[in-house]
């Protein structure tokens, strides 16, 4: 017996509405990448334009840092609740997950080298084959060595940051690759633009980059795997006060953290500590805040345009970015290096808008959205379009 897609009924709609918060923060955040060389400049001193000031110290205190951990961890909970389903109808789990993973990967590679080098979706497979291999250990396991593998690298890091701080505190700054990505992705051929691409996405995932990519991404996935093996979101209502102390503690302590840059003066450590740590606790509260509205059938309904573009999470994250390199890179309009913070940040909203649109035309039609449907039925084949059918 082959394991069956999730169909409607057996969706946790808090789960999409939290995805579809998360895509909003990560579109705003990814539009300073869309826009601007982000790699290779110093954000508190690049966007200097009327009202970016007060712009950039909304995104990075609010959302920068905050809404990948949530995904991330939504993304764990999502393999979780697959093997608690594949257990429960006495099924393998693990053929079908590395098959998934695959097509997923492949999405990511086509992602990052012909349309955007910021592209999350090749380490989130990647996390996924190695989440795999642990998501048999009980969930305090699961929890526990996730907090571990987290925060002894990242202190250690962070360490060694305040030392090089002591040493030069200034931020670096390359000139030369701030003017590669301006003529290429302003007003390059589409070559220029994928050499500039795979060098972008090379400096991104470096070796280095890469290992800290690694003690970043995959103990909140395992963090996630173990909320779902608990079912933590399905069960808010009995566990309404550790949602509550969820939230506040990890707003709290999130804002905190997220605010020492501000009131210390900014530098590389700082920043490190404020993303690595202020982050995902601003994310844990989100998800709480999220997980507790969703009690409410009136809240519930008022967001379900943002459940709906959860639902269909993927094709809304590829779209995100082929509709902002059309509107930035020099085969659409050519606006790369021309636009404000502020102005880019409003773009990102309205792009955001037309999404909740579409989803909402797209999903009176169909239960996925379309490259979610391509997704399963690649992995599932005849399954899937059974399934499919009954859902309409």
């Amino acid at each position: 017996m082959r394991l069956q897609p999730v169909t409607l009924d057996e969706r946790v709609e808090a789960i999409d509405l939290m995805r579809g918060f998360a895509l909003l923060g990560i579109l705003l955040i990814n539009m300073l990448a869309f826009h601007s060389p982000l790699y290779y400049i110093d954000p508190y001193t690049w966007f200097d334009a009327p009202g970016d000031t007060a712009t950039f110290s909304f995104l990075d205190v609010f959302v920068q840092a905050s809404f990948y951990p949530l995904f991330a961890m939504l993304f764990g909970y999502g393999l979780g609740m697959q093997f608690l389903r594949a257990e429960e109808r006495n099924r393998s789990f693990a053929p079908m997950a590395v098959k998934r993973l695959s097509v997923l990967l492949i999405f990511g590679i086509l992602h990052a080298f012909l349309i955007w080098y910021g592209d999350i979706l090749i380490t989130y497979a990647i996390m996924g084959f190695l989440l795999i291999g642990m998501i048999r250990l009980e969930s305090k396991w699961l929890l526990s060595l996730g907090v571990i593998i987290y925060v002894i690298p990242q202190t250690l890091l962070l360490v060694m940051m305040f030392a090089a701080v002591a040493l030069d505190s200034s931020f670096y700054v390359g000139i030369q690759q701030v003017q590669n990505s301006i003529a290429a992705y302003g007003g390059g051929t589409f070559a220029e633009i994928f050499r500039q691409r795979f060098d972008d996405w090379m400096y991104g995932n470096n070796p280095l980059n890469y290992i800290i990519l690694i003690v970043t991404i995959l103990p909140l996935t395992m963090i996630g795997a173990a909320a779902a093996k608990w079912r933590l979101i399905e069960r808010t209502k009995e566990l309404k006060k550790l949602w509550i102390a969820l939230m506040a503690t990890g707003l709290i302590a999130g804002l905190l953290l997220k605010l020492t840059p501000y009131i210390f003066g900014p530098n590389i450590a700082l920043t490190f500590l404020q993303e690595i740590f202020g982050g995902p606790l601003l994310a844990v509260s989100y998800a709480a805040i999220i997980a507790l509205l969703a009690q409410s059938d009136g809240t519930r309904k008022m967001l379900r345009p943002l459940t709906k573009v959860g639902r269909m999470s993927m094709t809304t994250y590829i779209m995100q970015s082929l509709i902002a390199t059309t509107i930035f890179y020099s085969y659409g309009l050519g606006l790369y290096g021309q636009v404000s913070l502020l102005t880019g940040t409003l773009m990102a909203f309205g792009i955001f808008a037309l999404q909740l649109i579409f989803a909402e035309i797209w999903l009176t039609k169909f239960s996925q959205g379309p490259l979610e449907i391509f997704w399963r039925k690649v992995t599932y084949g005849l399954n899937f379009e059974k399934s499919n059918k009954s859902n309409n």
